[in-house]
């Protein structure tokens, strides 16, 4: 388990970036958090970091969205599918060539690859954020440990 505290969104954007940087074809992440913790803020951030041009929104409604970057970027925002045991084709789109992002992750993880990466959002204050990143495999300990340097 590693903690960070982002004190401004600055620093918020600077981590995801430099997360962005690492990351390679197949990443999870999974992210959790109250609403406004920053999930969407930091998702915006480290789809930049990809190389993504479009502008990224909460798939709130669509549950998916795919971005072009430096590696394909799926969004995705399970929040709406609590009381769903629907299979949506997830080994599609975790197993592709894309970096994935999923908020409210813990409503599908019975579909989730074992390995990844579970970052958790804590509120602290106005613009100060906790971020836990628990590493889940090999491939996430070895970033996880790159990211803290």
């Amino acid at each position: 388990m590693y903690e960070i505290i982002m004190n401004s969104v600055d620093d918020t954007e600077r981590f995801a970036v430099k997360l962005a940087n690492l990351l390679e074809a197949q990443d999870t992440i999974t992210l959790e958090g109250d609403l406004g913790a920053g999930k969407t803020t930091f998702t915006k951030a480290l789809a930049k970091g990809l190389g993504v041009k479009r502008t990224v929104n909460s798939p709130t409604f669509t549950i998916v969205k795919q971005y072009e970057g430096r590696l394909p970027f799926n969004h995705l925002d399970v929040y709406r599918l609590a009381e769903s045991d629907e299979d949506l084709g997830w080994d599609e789109l975790f197993y592709g060539d894309a970096v994935s992002v999923i908020e409210w992750a813990h409503l599908i993880e019975q579909d989730l690859p074992q390995d990844r990466l579970a970052i958790e959002i804590y509120r602290i204050g106005e613009n100060e954020r906790r971020f836990v990143l628990l590493p889940r495999g090999e491939r996430y300990e070895a970033l996880c440990e790159e990211l803290m340097k």
